[in-house]
């Protein structure tokens, strides 16, 4: 357990350190804490903080640096988070005053607007839309025995997905198999299309020599409304931490930015705020790097996560106070949008 004074000269080193990037010593320290403390005393108390491990020495410099030990203490016990300056805020506030068609432009553009505050890389999770409902469904042609299978879910999400027809089939066709699906489906909730369509089989088969396959499309279409979705802003600025002479971790990080689907693995989604520093993170590449993630409610489908991944020496009480007014800000659009679209 430590003491008040090495609590106080813990979170001076490791504000300083995020502001400057320099080891901190003992005169500066002497200079900004709030209790009057000789530079001898300062220097006994450093000397405990790095025999303990929150603390450590960094080349021949006589100053130090944070430790992950440091960082993790201070984030569990000691941070605070940094209330949002009124710019800020409005920043946030006039770009959510535009018009959305949909809940996936609104959560897209989230990921622009705080990686654009933050400098860092930012992510967003949208929530799992269960109890969403087809709207609509249409088929169209698009030449060569193709077609674009359409759906509309009732929240103004629409996905798309090219399919194959089989040889043989007319336009006439098509248009009683697209009058079958309408009858059959539209209006229910999504998780319940498939199986009701499975039990369509019979007539479809008038229409389609292999709807199976039909359906495994029209299946994955669905899969594609319904599944949580990660957006990601600010991919190149992940790229800003890394060592320029390590060719090897800039080649990991490009590959791992290019692998969205991933990137939702280094979310702790058992907490409501989290932060994770780079040992443990399941990319290895990401040693130096930490992630703040932080759950939003959507006021519909259920809880979203918003995540922004940046250096190990990130200012943590600003960027969890700027993510706490985010989120807030977020969920407020989207009760929003909800509630004028149902109206």
């Amino acid at each position: 357990m430590l003491t008040e004074r090495q609590l106080l000269i813990l979170e001076a080193i490791i504000r300083d350190y995020t502001d400057i990037g320099q080891p901190i010593g003992s005169k500066a320290l002497q200079q900004q804490l709030p209790i009057h403390v000789s530079s001898a005393t300062i220097r006994n108390e450093m000397a405990f903080l790095e025999r303990q491990g929150y603390i450590t020495k960094e080349h021949s410099s006589s100053g130090r640096i944070p430790s992950i030990k440091g960082y993790r203490y201070y984030v569990d016990n000691i941070v605070k988070p940094t209330k949002l300056d009124k710019q800020s805020l409005g920043s946030i506030r006039h770009s959510f005053d535009s018009e959305f068609l949909k809940v996936d432009e609104i959560v897209e553009i989230s990921a622009r607007i705080l990686s654009d505050l933050t400098s860092y890389t930012a992510i967003m999770l949208k929530p799992e839309s269960t109890d969403l409902r087809l709207e609509g469904f249409r088929m169209v042609p698009i030449g060569n025995q193709q077609v674009m299978v359409i759906l509309v879910a009732s929240d103004g999400t629409v996905e798309s997905q090219i399919f194959t027809i089989p040889q043989g089939i007319s336009g006439d066709e098509l248009e009683l198999v697209i009058r079958v699906i309408n009858d059959q489906v539209v209006g229910l909730p999504l998780n319940q299309v498939i199986t009701k369509l499975h039990t369509a089989l019979p007539i479809l088969t008038q229409y389609l020599k292999h709807p199976n396959g039909f359906l495994d499309i029209f299946g994955s279409v669905l899969d594609k409304a319904v599944r949580e979705q990660v957006y990601v802003g600010g991919r190149m600025n992940l790229l800003n931490f890394a060592q320029s002479n390590n060719v090897e971790q800039l080649k990991s990080l490009s590959a791992l930015l290019n692998h969205v689907p991933n990137i939702d693995e280094l979310i702790d989604a058992n907490k409501d705020v989290s932060v994770r520093f780079g040992y443990e993170l399941t990319d290895k590449v990401l040693a130096n790097y930490s992630l703040i993630s932080a759950t939003y409610d959507d006021g519909h489908n259920g809880e979203g996560l918003i995540a922004i991944l940046g250096p190990t020496n990130m200012p943590y009480a600003k960027m969890l106070g700027l993510l706490g007014a985010f989120r807030k800000e977020l969920t407020a659009r989207l009760i929003d949008y909800y509630h004028n679209f149902e109206g």
